[in-house]
């Protein structure tokens, strides 16, 4: 789609082209959030998976199990991508944002820049990094049996993901919601932030980072 639309906007992505949005235009929007979130996110949960896999591997359904729990973590980004698509179709509405899904004033784009990297800062985002980058306290302090627990506990650790990373899921709308180089790279960083032995200390950088971009974009 994103080939497509820096392309000929011919295939996959004709149908954004649109000025009236209708229930089946909107599914499909947040279709193409959930599985760009899907694909973003899941990285970054991946030891946690591969924790409870190796708990269970004696145990009769754990694979069922393993796909429950990432069922429950991607409930919470599918969730989110519903709200990242009413803020699309808002913006867009508003004139803020392209047909290409991409930023049409600074103003946007630095905003967005100056929020993310704020609350890099916040005591919520170091609350919730620090139980990303813990696996194995939240998998024992928050174990549940069966599939529904695993599910639940899928879902609990979504949450704590979502608290971490929202804002930086938003730098979407400042570089644009479909160019694969900003996917990747939010999807790299991510799981530095999560994985690397100095993840907490990276997240203030960036912080930092996005705040100067961000007033520099206002400049402009």
């Amino acid at each position: 789609m994103a080939q497509d639309m820096y392309g000929p906007m011919t295939g996959p992505s004709a149908w954004m082209m649109r000025t009236e949005w209708d229930a089946f235009h909107l599914f499909l929007l947040w279709c193409m959030w959930a599985v760009m979130m899907a694909a973003m996110m899941l990285p970054s949960a991946f030891p946690l998976l591969m924790l409870y896999r190796r708990g269970r591997a004696q145990r009769v359904q754990s694979e069922l199990h393993v796909y429950a729990l990432a069922a429950g973590y991607l409930f919470t980004w599918s969730a989110f991508s519903i709200a990242a698509t009413l803020l699309q179709r808002t913006l867009s509405t508003l004139r803020w944002m392209s047909p290409m899904m991409e930023p049409t004033t600074p103003v946007l784009s630095g905003a967005v820049l100056i929020v993310a990297g704020i609350y890099q800062f916040t005591p919520l985002k170091r609350a919730c990094l620090l139980s990303c980058r813990s696996p194995l306290a939240m998998l024992m302090q928050r174990w549940r049996p069966g599939a529904g627990g695993a599910f639940r506990m899928g879902l609990e650790h979504g949450l704590f993901c979502l608290g971490c990373c929202w804002a930086l899921m938003l730098l979407l709308f400042a570089g644009g919601v479909m160019n694969l180089w900003v996917i990747v790279a939010l999807t790299a960083w991510v799981l530095v932030e999560k994985s690397s032995p100095h993840g907490e200390k990276a997240a203030r950088l960036i912080g930092g980072l996005l705040i100067l971009t961000g007033f520099l974009s206002l400049l402009r």
